[in-house]
């Protein structure tokens, strides 16, 4: 009996979209887009410190090729180090993999080889990947350099970190798209004297709307204050 699928939005957050990632390099959400709904493109490596969007591109490309009709699977590799063989060897017949993590198994020379022979696999079946990584494939302690040799044949992005402004339009934007009324006062609060770090204050933004829709008020600067003081 097979199980039914998840509905996209379910597997895929929303918000979590090609076209909702703010601040793209030039020319990145169209070669992510090409990749994800057809065949033939170039594979991608994404790379950049923690907190720049490599997740949150890698599920938008997934949520972009399901929406075409194509199979696509994530996989986080800290979820499945010390066992990677058997979890790549489980998505085959996916047409794109969004691999998400690669420090994690650099370094262990078995994970490393079931990465090496899944990659060698996917090209084979004319399936695409996408990686995701903190460092460049040069950067990575890898010990197999032959995955090493096949990263780098990857089409790199670099990601870099918001700055305030950016910030700013990624909450803005959000807070629209739950229809949710952010005072401009209250958002410059919040990026002046809450942790910047982008997953914080997007989780923050995810706690204010429940506390004002339970509350049923906006969120101005007083109310901000009194929902922190909650904590």
């Amino acid at each position: 009996m097979s199980v039914p699928q998840l509905p996209l939005a379910l597997r895929y957050p929303p918000d979590q979209r090609l076209d909702t990632f703010v601040a793209a390099p030039a020319g990145a959400i169209a070669q992510l887009r090409a990749l994800a709904e057809r065949a033939g493109g170039d594979w991608l490596y994404l790379a950049g410190p923690a907190g720049v969007g490599k997740t949150h591109l890698l599920l938008a490309a997934c949520a972009a090729a399901e929406a075409g009709g194509r199979r696509a699977a994530y996989l986080p590799l800290v979820a499945a180090a010390g066992r990677l063989r058997d979890a790549l060897e489980a998505l085959e017949g996916n047409d794109l993999l969004a691999l998400d993590g690669l420090d994690v198994i650099a370094g262990t020379r078995e994970d490393e080889i079931a990465l090496f022979d899944a990659h060698n696999r996917a090209r084979a079946a004319g399936a695409a990947v996408i990686y995701a990584a903190r460092e460049a494939p040069d950067g990575l302690a890898l010990s197999l350099p032959d995955l090493r040799s096949r990263l780098s044949q990857c089409a790199r992005i670099a990601l870099s970190p918001l700055d305030d402004d950016g910030r700013a339009e990624v909450l803005r934007q959000r807070a629209q798209r739950r229809g949710l009324v952010l005072e401009e006062a209250a958002l410059d609060w919040m990026l002046k004297r809450v942790d910047r770090d982008l997953a914080g204050l997007t989780a923050l933004l995810d706690r204010l709307d429940r506390a004002s829709l339970a509350a049923q008020r906006r969120i101005t600067v007083p109310f901000l204050k009194q929902t922190l003081e909650q904590r």
